[in-house]
């Protein structure tokens, strides 16, 4: 079966700063075509997809969250992670902006 995903949309959320939050003057988000990233790295973003949407939250206090979308086939899905639970290619997609 070929894969559904085309391209992940990646947002940073939370923190000490609030990033992403209502109110937030700081964005912080990417995008990556799901064939760009290593075959062990999409199995895991698959996996997350095939989860229930969010993972159970860092331990940690004023940590970073994830929150990952992606068009499929069949509607698009979202899922929020904690940041220990990315791989690197990921995470090195997003930039901060000012809004």
């Amino acid at each position: 079966m070929p894969n559904e995903i085309d391209l992940l949309l990646v947002e940073r959320i939370g923190g000490l700063a609030g990033f992403g939050v209502a109110g937030s003057r700081i964005r912080c988000r990417g995008q990556l075509a799901f064939n760009s990233l290593p075959d062990t790295d999409q199995r895991l973003v698959e996996a997350l997809f095939k989860g229930h949407g969010k993972s159970k939250p860092s331990a940690q206090r004023d940590t970073f969250s994830y929150r990952i979308s992606c068009a499929r086939k069949f509607g698009a899905k979202t899922v929020e992670v904690p940041e220990a639970a990315l791989p690197a290619t990921i995470i090195a997609c997003v930039k901060d902006e000012l809004i």
